[in-house]
């Protein structure tokens, strides 16, 4: 069984630029985001930037404000964001772009997930909790050789018959989540292939059960997952193509199942090639010497941070 989805919402290309604020921007965020911004402006379309900030561990407001910064120095512009002023948050438009800011808006995903029967309460303590806010690349995996990161271990399904009934749900009729309550993970049924055109890696094929398994989309602290986050937000605000790094691919064939549950088109997909350092190992936020910080310290222009002339070395 195949999953192919490519409609475009209407309304035109909507682009988005997403950055973590959990570290100083480098090289190869750079290089993903500026061919963000330019396929946006090629389209005639608009580019947005939201703030994944919702770790609420690692997320800081000064990365938060860094990143800002240093997409403007790059010389990116985006028509909508949370520094846009209250024009993006009066009713109608797509704010807040801030995640820490939309809480209420994943319980409702949450929610309408639990009734249609695409999620069940999971019990097991696991490593990946841990990373389940996080972008995948965001990880304590972030440093595996070859930039093999987007990745969660394949989960057994020892809860999949785990009662619904007897999980607080989240809402207005009950109290909200605890650190004492379930995890919840979406079911993959097994043997489904989710299959996706990458506009610049070609086509992708991903199956269930071999690939990846039944997913975390809320954690058991009261946290979204960054899969639930994300697909929520790239759908309610009429995301038309997301660029980002490879490294996402297993990543987009989870959202693209909750695109999917939850009733959105899936967008477009364009996933750029990795940034590597001199050992080829692929650029984290460890990488001191590659943010965009340090390179501009150094006297570094935007155009040699863009080019594919830049020595890669740390």
């Amino acid at each position: 069984m195949g999953t192919l989805i490519s409609e475009l919402p209407q309304g035109g290309y909507r682009g988005r630029l997403a950055p973590s604020p959990t570290g100083l921007l480098h090289v190869g965020h750079a290089r993903t985001f500026w061919t963000a911004s330019q396929r946006a402006r090629e389209a005639g379309g608009v580019l947005i930037l939201r703030m994944d900030d919702l770790d609420p561990e690692r997320s800081r407001a000064e990365f938060a404000d860094a990143a800002i910064e240093d997409l403007r120095w790059l010389g990116i512009r985006w028509q909508e964001g949370p520094d846009r002023s209250d024009r993006q948050e009066k009713p109608g438009a797509y704010g807040p772009y801030l995640q820490s800011k939309r809480h209420e808006i994943y319980e409702s995903a949450l929610r309408r997930l639990i009734r249609r029967g695409y999620v069940y309460p999971c019990r097991c303590t696991r490593k990946d909790l841990a990373l389940a806010a996080s972008a995948p690349h965001e990880g304590a995996s972030g440093d595996a050789p070859g930039g093999a990161t987007d990745d969660e271990p394949i989960y057994p399904g020892t809860c999949r018959s785990f009662d619904v009934e007897l999980a607080q749900l989240p809402g207005p009729t009950s109290s909200r989540f605890t650190p004492e309550n379930v995890n919840w993970r979406f079911r993959v049924p097994d043997g489904v292939a989710v299959e996706f055109h990458d506009l610049n890696l070609g086509p992708q094929r991903f199956v269930a059960g071999k690939d990846f398994g039944d997913f975390l989309v809320w954690r058991r602290d009261n946290v979204p997952s960054y899969q639930l986050a994300s697909a929520v937000d790239d759908g309610m605000m009429q995301i038309s193509e997301v660029v980002r790094g490879a490294d996402l691919l297993k990543s987009t064939a989870r959202q693209i199942l909750l695109l999917r549950a939850m009733g959105y088109p899936a967008p477009n997909w364009f996933h750029c090639e990795l940034v590597a350092d001199h050992n080829g190992q692929r650029l984290a936020k460890r990488h001191d010497a590659l943010a965009l910080r340090a390179l501009r310290q150094r006297g570094i222009t935007p155009m040699k941070i863009l080019s594919a002339g830049l020595p890669v070395v740390a």
